[in-house]
């Protein structure tokens, strides 16, 4: 565990050194989320070479994840993220290069794809492990309640914005700039000092592996945020499907005004992290939390069933206040639930299952937009988070 004598919470330089490294390589990652997908378009022009890629970004956390999981558990924390950085500012100054000389082809982008994406699932599983050491148990809602406006902030708006201005005029200058953002990142990881939680045994990988998800589906609260963040992951993938598409057609709005929507959702996320944490205090993590799944649910329904500009961005805001709401609690009540020794396989199990259900969404809106309305994509989602917040809230208050 940490040492004794060495202080803790948010306000520490550790904990701020950790703050720094998230905010520079989550906005190295929303560059890349944006200039990748875009590049990947312009240069190919094939729907089969963009939805390589797409995949290539997405399967380490279905291959990868759990493996890196137990590895965390085995290792520093401190080291792992830092090395994972600078294997990312590797590979992305690679991708520079390639791109600046037009030799980045499918299989070269695929690969950086999929090598960066590997390497996250390290960051950010041993990050974790740091979060909960550097915060200490008495401010973890605070600490996820920064990550989560760190990461909206650095993905959701300074990346794509960067993104965006450097692409027109040099995709490499994307690229590079991520580059950068990592080694800025692995500069203030390695200044922060190593963390010493208890590790396992070094037991054969499958054992280990076994151990984490059997710790998982043995607890009866962890069961239940599983099915409750499954279920919004789904209903939220089918969601962000349709999102551009309702917003152009229902709503009305030209194409170039459908990113400000993005702008007032990363707007509702911030206030929905600042707040989160004093709202639990004031009330209880498990009220809230239903509050949040309810108020989210409310506000899917709502954005399909009136489709008007001025509904259209009151739900939008309000999607960000509950996801983020909802997204800080949960993740403070999973790391109260885990051991830290088991901190890294439990944190890429919960992930596997939530996030590897996040197609299924995409996969169901089509069809059902196709056969009944875009609206009605909304409409069942919203009901599906309602219902789930409804049936799970029991456990929930009492968790």
């Amino acid at each position: 565990m940490v040492d004794a004598l060495r202080a803790t919470g948010v306000r520490t330089p550790e904990f701020r050194r950790l703050t720094g490294a998230w905010a520079t390589s989550l906005v190295g990652d929303g560059v890349r989320t944006v200039a990748l997908p875009l590049y990947t378009a312009i240069s190919t022009r094939s729907p089969l070479a963009a939805s390589a890629v797409a995949v290539a970004m997405a399967l380490p956390w279905l291959l990868v994840a759990l493996p890196a999981g137990v590895l965390v558990d085995r290792w520093p924390p401190r080291r792992v993220v830092a090395v994972a950085h600078a294997f990312r500012a590797v590979v992305t100054a690679l991708l520079a290069l390639a791109v600046y000389t037009d030799r980045a082809g499918v299989a070269l982008l695929c690969g950086c794809a999929f090598l960066l994406t590997a390497a996250e699932t390290f960051a950010d599983t041993a990050s974790q492990v740091l979060l909960v050491e550097l915060a200490g148990p008495a401010e973890l809602e605070q600490a996820n309640g920064r990550f989560v406006t760190v990461e909206t902030v650095g993905m959701d708006l300074v990346g794509p914005l960067a993104a965006s201005a450097l692409f027109w005029w040099q995709p490499a200058a994307c690229f590079a700039l991520d580059a950068l953002t990592f080694v800025v990142a692995a500069y203030f990881v390695f200044r922060l000092p190593e963390v010493a939680p208890d590790r396992p045994p070094r037991t054969n990988l499958r054992a280990q592996l076994a151990e984490g998800a059997g710790f998982l589906f043995r607890s009866p609260e962890l069961r239940v945020l599983v099915v409750a963040v499954g279920v919004t992951a789904v209903c939220a993938s089918a969601v962000n499907a349709m999102f551009a598409l309702y917003a152009v057609t229902e709503l009305g709005l030209p194409p170039s005004a459908v990113p400000w929507l993005v702008v007032v959702l990363s707007l509702g996320a911030l206030a929905g992290a600042r707040t989160s944490p004093a709202l639990a205090a004031r009330f209880g993590v498990g009220p809230v939390m239903v509050g949040a799944l309810v108020l989210l649910g409310a506000a899917f329904a709502l954005y399909g069933a009136v489709p008007l500009v001025s509904v259209g961005v009151v739900a939008v805001l309000l999607f960000g206040v509950a996801s983020a709401g909802w997204n800080v609690l949960s993740a403070t009540r999973r790391q109260r639930l885990t051991p830290v020794p088991l901190m890294g396989r439990v944190s890429s199990a919960y992930r596997v299952l939530t996030w590897g259900l996040s197609p299924v969404g995409a996969a169901v809106a089509g069809p059902l937009a196709v056969s009944t309305s875009l609206g009605a994509v909304y409409l069942v989602a919203g009901a599906a988070t309602v219902i789930t917040a409804t049936v799970l809230a029991r456990p929930l208050m009492r968790t």
